[in-house]
Formats: C-alpha cells, sequence, structure tokens
C-alpha cells in the first residue's frame, strides 16, 4: 500500500536492532484519518471473507482492528497479556513471545467472546518473527472458530514471520512489506506482494 510505504519512509525511524518506529502515526500516537484507511484496505482485501470477529492483541493492534472493524460492521476482541481481577476465569489461553520486549507474555481471551460459529479476521499492527500471530492463532483454534485470515499494517519480511505463515495456508495480507531497513542510512526496501 504505496500510502503506507510514503508514511513509513517520511514519518518512521529506524533503530538499531531492526526496530522501526511508527509511533507518530500508528501505535502511540494514532492517525485516525490515517489508519481509517488502512481499514479500508484490510476490508478490500478480506471483503470475500464472511467475518464475525477481528481479533487482536493488546495495545497496539487495537486501534488499527477497531478502524477495520467499523468497515466490516463487526466487534473486536482484544487478547489481554494477563488476567486482572476483572477477567472471565474461563479463558482461552497462550503464551507470545514478545520480539520487542524480549519476553514471553501470557494472553488470554475469554471464552464468552470467540466461539466455534466465529469466522475470525486477525489484525495486528506489525509482524515480525511470527509468534504474537501464531499465539492468536492457537487461541481461534482453542476456540473452535475459523481464521478467515491475517491482516497486519507493517511486515518486517526480512524476519520470516509472514513467509512462515503463508507457507502454513493462512490468508495473510500485508499493508506494507519491509524486505530491508538501515539504521545508518534511515533507509526502507518494500517488497510488494500482488493484493
Amino acid at each position: 500500500m504505496k500510502l503506507l510505504e510514503e508514511k513509513i519512509v517520511n514519518d518512521g525511524v529506524i533503530k538499531s536492532g531492526n526496530v522501526l518506529k511508527v509511533d507518530s502515526f500508528l501505535n502511540h500516537q494514532i492517525d485516525v484519518p490515517f489508519v481509517a484507511e488502512l481499514g479500508k484496505e484490510l476490508k478490500r482485501l478480506f471483503a470475500d471473507r464472511n467475518i464475525t470477529k477481528i481479533l487482536t492483541i493488546e495495545a497496539s493492534g487495537i486501534g488499527i482492528a477497531c478502524v477495520a472493524a467499523m468497515y466490516f460492521s463487526v466487534p473486536v476482541v482484544f487478547a489481554k497479556k494477563s488476567s486482572g481481577s476483572n477477567m472471565d476465569k474461563d479463558v482461552y489461553f497462550t503464551q507470545i513471545y514478545s520480539y520487542t520486549h524480549s519476553k514471553t507474555n501470557d494472553v488470554v481471551v475469554s471464552k464468552r467472546f470467540l466461539s466455534k460459529t466465529d469466522h475470525v479476521l486477525i489484525i495486528d499492527d506489525f509482524l515480525a518473527n511470527g509468534c504474537a500471530l501464531e499465539g492468536l492463532i492457537d487461541i481461534v483454534r482453542q476456540s473452535g472458530a475459523t481464521v478467515e485470515g491475517v491482516g497486519v499494517a507493517v511486515e518486517k519480511g526480512f524476519q520470516g514471520g509472514g513467509d512462515k505463515l503463508r507457507k502454513a495456508g493462512y490468508n495473510l495480507h500485508s499493508l506494507a512489506i519491509i524486505d530491508k531497513m538501515d539504521a545508518k542510512t534511515n533507509t526502507v526496501v518494500f517488497r510488494h506482494e500482488e493484493a
């Protein structure tokens, strides 16, 4: 998606360790009109699927998932990284390793919000090695629901998570796929997938 690629080039910041900061528009401060365009594109990409729920993980995926849900007219369920005192006790549970924070999180979704009759679109802001998405897929599998697709704003293609999920047969669309990025020159090389 050219619009997202331009935003990454103009407003993204590449840090050492293959870190891309897009916090000025996507996952700290949210440029809502811009994210609305991303939501429209996700609707276009998955328009042929019977989506009944969108699933994401707290916290960064919630913004883009909520905007996309407006176009699908479905609720968003977000996996919580811990179960607090106000959380249902009857939950789907998985563990997800966070590349960004270098730690494993316990992740839960209340069984009240996902069932075997659901057709789920999983949405997240970033895809690197695929651990978060694999964890969300595991939660959908536990519920008996169907994964209709996976939509990602930014994929770091050079880390292989997206390629692994595609090989496993998942209908994955990333709005921008980065094949290379260089912190010293602040340059990005994009891959273009066919939509």
